[in-house]
């Protein structure tokens, strides 16, 4: 661990040498703070979202709406995490000057991430529970090849059927 301001603090995971607005297929695991419970149960193998849990997945979808460079692979929210495989396209990089209402400004995986978790944030506060936030980081990992693709995504598929044994359970 590194010293900032003589306080340990974790290092980051990132590639020292990746430009994060390079095309690639990203893992990411976007986690509640604390690991609260926010956004539904796990019944029957199934996520049941709540209101809050509904929030995420609306903007989660926005994600790829709002920027013309970014798709959306295999996703799921949990109850208190969100795990999805965001794909960006650098031969597609857009912003739209005249538009006011959205404004990417790097264009990278770690700015598409904080736009997402701001306006969730906004939105769930909006509709009484002022406490929310989010893990102030989020866990990325650049998808290097179809095998790890196929992994991940039944990963993702599977994470419901085995919630009491996931790291994240609480």
């Amino acid at each position: 661990m590194a010293k900032y301001k003589d306080q340990y603090r974790i290092e980051t995971t990132r590639l020292k040498h990746w430009d994060y607005r390079n095309g690639a297929y990203y893992y990411i695991t976007i986690l509640a703070k604390d690991r609260i419970n926010y956004f539904g149960v796990v019944k029957d193998g199934e996520v049941k979202l709540n209101a809050y849990g509904k929030i995420v997945a609306d903007e989660w979808l926005k994600t790829k709406e709002i920027r013309k460079n970014v798709d959306l692979d295999e996703w799921i929210i949990m109850p208190n995490h969100l795990h999805g495989i965001l794909i960006i396209d650098s031969d597609k990089f857009y912003a739209d000057v005249n538009d006011n209402s959205f404004k990417l400004l790097p264009n990278s995986l770690g700015s598409i991430i904080g736009q997402f978790k701001s306006i969730v944030t906004k939105r769930i506060r909006e509709i009484g529970n002022v406490e929310f936030s989010w893990h102030p980081r989020f866990y990325e990992h650049i998808i290097r090849n179809e095998q790890a693709l196929y992994n991940i995504r039944r990963y993702i598929q599977l994470n419901p059927l085995k919630w009491d044994l996931d790291e994240y359970y609480t």
